[in-house]
């Protein structure tokens, strides 16, 4: 028998032992006598980063033509491509008395995670990430190793959870006991703002809300931040936690590393209240997001439950994705009507908001109206001859579509329509980002530092977790930042709350057809370019 195998936007040899053939009953062994092997370079995808390894397996007999199952590995980066003489060591863990009764302690090289897992009779196998836990080899000695941790960009539940899990991980797992915690984000690693981090400092932060490292927008300068990862002789970096931006940051990070040749190995951990993270399930802190959003949602229902014509709104976070504002909607069916950034929306005319306004106040005398704040800019920008501006990790400052809607809707009906109408407005953004993580997060912020500690000690590097279809993996940093995850408006979640507030749709406004369109264009152009891998 004869295997092929295709890497995709790699020169380096591939780890044999991940790739499965398309006959699950073999399986290419590091064993396999090398002269069966034959290697090929094809086309770099043009979706996936250059950086990142794309391997898919082929087999074929004499009986047979060679024939594609379509399975993909999207690997990740390890430090003994760039060091390939770095000496590994027994896990620690096999002497832990926790793991002791654990039935498979160490995750298998050949341990996978599919991207999708709802399939059809002859589909290709598409895309899949390496499972994420503790492997029986690792490459740092716990004695030596000096980790560092840090957070960027804004507040969300659960950030305090993910530091003192790492620390409280490294420690108690691997015996790691020279942890930094780098102050302010990004420009702390350069401006000396550090602290001892141990279990005994981090034991009850979780219960706080914010960041015990403080925390910044921008600052990012690679060569600075690794010249200090160099001067302080930290070896395992970074624990970055952050999101979009933050994320990009880290793997230029992980870039100068290994153009510099270091044994520093590069983890991310995703942070972003709004999901919007592609890739992932979900990012930490939404679920305790949604929570606290339903005390703004019921708040605002009985104050316009009180008055005669009561109209609530209540702005939620979603710059780019209405996540928060779409499940907090379904979560608490007292909202008329979510508005979202994904969906336009238009004011005037039939089937505008306003005719939806007045047929349920005519129907129960009040309404909530739940809008995510990156929703309607365009419309806003243009009524107040706005220009655009950005803050420092150069996302685009939001004008308030929440006090902008309110006074659209009151000069409306009392200057058109000549109604009474009691208008109130709630934005409780700030008071949800300052909160502690709910228990649901909590597990999950430990699930996503014990992944990160687990793949840094690896030697995996340039990685972010994250559950996949619930199972976590380990996957490329620029996988996860090269689109921003939104809500498909085509999808039935959407359809679902359509259904459940019973709103309009907006779609017969001028270009709404046309933008659903083009989302439903882009989904087929981004399926033909996996199956054609």
């Amino acid at each position: 028998m004869e295997a092929s195998i295709s890497l995709i936007g790699s020169t380096t040899k591939p780890n044999l032992s991940s790739l499965i053939s398309p006959s699950s009953s073999i399986v290419l062994h590091p064993r396999l006598p090398l002269p069966a092997l034959r290697l090929k370079k094809v086309s770099v995808f043009p979706r996936i980063s250059h950086r990142n390894r794309l391997i898919r397996a082929q087999c074929s007999d004499g009986l047979r033509p060679e024939e594609d199952d379509g399975f993909v590995l999207e690997d990740v980066p390890h430090l003994t491509t760039f060091l390939p003489d770095l000496p590994s060591y027994p896990n620690p863990l096999k002497e832990s008395q926790a793991y002791a009764i654990v039935k498979r302690t160490f995750v298998s090289s050949e341990d996978v995670v599919a991207q999708n897992i709802v399939v059809q009779k002859g589909s290709k196998r598409g895309v899949h990430f390496r499972r994420a836990g503790p492997r029986e080899r690792v490459y740092f000695r716990s004695d030596g190793v000096k980790a560092c941790i840090v957070t960027c960009g804004g507040l969300c539940p659960g950030i305090n959870t993910v530091i003192r899990e790492i620390v409280c991980g490294l420690n108690n797992m691997y015996g790691v006991s020279n942890i930094l915690g780098i102050q302010g984000g990004y420009k702390g690693f350069y401006s000396k703002n550090t602290m001892t981090l141990t279990p005994k400092v981090v034991n009850d932060i979780h219960k706080r809300g914010g960041t015990f490292l403080q925390t910044s927008r921008g600052g990012h300068d690679t060569a600075k931040i690794v010249d200090n990862i160099q001067d302080r002789g930290i070896n395992q970096v970074v624990y970055i936690i952050g999101g979009d931006g933050t994320q990009k940051g880290a793997e230029k990070i992980y870039q100068e590393v290994e153009r510099r040749g270091l044994q520093v190995a590069v983890s991310g951990i995703p942070k972003t209240i709004d999901n919007d993270i592609a890739v992932i399930d979900k990012s930490f802190g939404f679920d305790t997001a949604v929570e606290e959003a339903q005390r703004a949602i019921n708040a605002a229902h009985v104050e316009v439950e009180s008055v005669e014509n009561g109209v609530g709104i209540v702005k939620l976070m979603g710059r780019y994705s209405g996540f928060i504002a779409m499940i907090a909607t379904l979560a608490n069916r007292d909202v008329d009507c979510c508005l979202i950034p994904e969906s336009p929306f238009y004011l005037e005319g039939n089937g505008g908001l306003f005719e939806f306004v007045e047929q349920r106040l005519k129907e129960n005398s009040h309404m909530v109206i739940v809008i995510a704040e990156g929703a309607g800019q365009d419309y806003v920008a243009q009524s107040m001859r706005a220009s655009e501006t950005k803050d420092a990790s150069g996302n685009r400052l939001l004008l308030d579509v929440g006090l902008w809607l309110t006074q659209q809707i009151k000069d409306h009906f009392t200057n058109v329509r000549k109604m009474t109408i009691n208008m109130k407005y709630i934005d409780p953004t700030y008071m949800i980002r300052a909160i502690p993580s709910n228990a649901s997060d909590n597990v999950y912020c430990t699930l996503l530092a014990q992944s990160a500690v687990h793949g840094a000690m690896a030697g995996y590097s340039g990685f972010t977790v994250g559950p996949v279809n619930s199972r976590h993996a380990y996957i490329p940093i620029s996988r996860v930042t090269e689109v921003t995850n939104t809500v498909k408006l085509t999808d039935r979640m959407w359809a679902r709350l359509l259904a459940s507030t019973n709103q309009p749709s907006f779609l017969t406004g001028e270009g709404a057809l046309q933008n659903v369109i083009d989302m439903e264009t882009q989904d087929k152009i981004d399926n033909m370019k996996i199956s054609s891998i």
